[in-house]
């Protein structure tokens, strides 16, 4: 019994950075950019469409990508969810 639990204890801290980065991606991807208000991500799309007019889809999908080159996965979801406003 004693073996089993230094196994799984072994196991577990083996693993702890493996959990902690994907937990540390999902939080930064999925969950922070959603507590950015709806009403920010509007703000935000129509300040687009003002400066740059019909070209504001592709500034929202540049702007995207640059933060997906930086490997900033917060600002790249936030700037695809202005993308996804800019689309309604």
């Amino acid at each position: 019994m004693l073996i089993v639990i230094l196994n799984w204890s072994l196991i577990c801290i083996c693993t702890a950075p493996i959990w902690g980065t994907l937990l540390f991606h999902i939080w930064e991807q999925f969950i922070k950019p959603r507590f950015v208000p709806q009403a920010e991500i509007a703000r935000m799309a129509r300040q687009l469409v003002i400066e740059y007019g019909p070209d504001c889809e592709e500034r929202a999908v540049t702007e995207e990508h640059y933060a997906w080159h930086r490997g900033d996965s917060y600002q790249q979801a936030l700037w695809r969810r202005v993308r996804l406003e800019l689309d309604k």
